[in-house]
């Protein structure tokens, strides 16, 4: 099925091919579409990682003989109290994010608005346009049939131009025997200091417990969200006929009769059964999980999970995260924070 034209579709969704747009336009509509639904959002910086060496002033607590620095002294507070006070520094809030982006041949398949290789490279951007604030930096790693490609982790808006322009001209070739996503998310791993881990793919690889246990490893470092990549059509078979299906990964083919209710209906248990098994296994990796459609307002999710992560329910990734020592998600911080 051919995707509809350009601009149709639901209202507000960004709609990014990037066969059709040069990099240079689709940064520009993505940039608009995303300050428009999010930076009204964003009133302030996330928080520091934690305590230690910087320039602002934190929480002012009682002093500790023998282990404080006299010069960090709040004589405010102390005179207020009439106990000696000192007040802590948080540490400088640099922010490094880093993205692992499926350019796998399973992603170049669309049948609503967009491929999914289009998706993720929205979403990626938007990503990036989100936390590349101030000096805080963005990478990526793209996962392509020829390896694993990476780009440096820096700012601006340049940068996010660069990296939508490698998306975009990233390897569609072949068939064969493509890195799995474990591999990718191995990648991630390299990058030893804590931020914050994106995993933008699919998940259609069979090896699931493989990247199910690179995540995990992933996440005891650093605060991890996949962002799930679908199709309306990868879970629902509409009634057309005959339909040959092409498997991007090996070429083969298979004629498959649409026309009944049995196969229609096996088709959606078992797309059922493989989604709720990647969901299992991203919560069970200690990851956070974001699905977007290529049918549906995409940009609408990412933003209610961003609202989510300012609050952020018990128990929840955040929470997780910080009980753990990394780096919170905080895209949207409290309004206190902005003042």
């Amino acid at each position: 099925m051919s995707r509809p034209p350009l601009g149709t579709g639901p209202p507000n969704v960004p709609v990014v091919p990037l066969r059709e747009l040069s990099p240079e336009v689709a940064l520009s509509r993505l940039e608009l579409s995303v300050g428009r639904r999010i930076d009204g959002l964003l009133s302030g910086d996330h928080p520091g990682f934690g305590l230690g060496p910087g320039s602002e002033l934190a929480e002012a607590r009682l002093y500790q003989r023998g282990q404080d620095d006299v010069r960090r002294i709040d004589w405010n507070v102390t005179a207020r109290t009439g106990e000696v006070h000192v007040r802590d520094l948080v540490a400088d809030r640099e922010l490094t994010t880093w993205a692992l982006v499926d350019a796998t041949a399973s992603m170049d398949f669309g049948t609503a608005l967009m491929e999914k290789r289009d998706l993720a490279a929205a979403v990626t951007i938007a990503l990036a346009y989100v936390t590349n604030r101030g000096a805080d930096q963005f990478g990526v790693h793209l996962l392509t049939t020829d390896g694993v490609l990476s780009w440096p982790h820096r700012s601006g808006r340049t940068h996010r131009l660069m990296m939508l322009r490698g998306l975009a001209e990233a390897p569609r070739k072949g068939y064969g025997d493509p890195p799995g996503l474990a591999t990718g998310v191995e990648s991630l791993a390299r990058h030893r200091r804590r931020g914050l881990r994106f995993v933008v793919s699919d998940l259609l690889d069979p090896q699931r417990d493989e990247w199910a246990r690179a995540l995990h490893g992933l996440a005891l470092a650093h605060r991890v969200i996949v962002v799930e990549v679908i199709d309306p059509r990868e879970l629902d078979l509409p009634d057309i006929g005959v339909v040959t299906f092409l498997d991007p990964e090996t070429g083969s083919t298979h004629d498959v009769d649409t026309s009944s209710r049995k196969v229609r209906r096996r088709f959606a248990a078992a797309a059922r059964e493989e989604r709720a098994a990647n969901a299992a296994a991203v919560r069970g990796a200690g990851a956070e999980h974001l699905v977007v459609s290529t049918g549906d307002d995409w940009l609408r999710a990412l933003v209610r999970f961003v609202v989510g992560a300012r609050h952020p329910s018990p128990g929840g990734g955040a929470r997780r995260a910080a009980a753990a020592g990394r780096p919170s998600l905080a895209l949207v911080p409290p309004p206190e924070a902005s003042r």
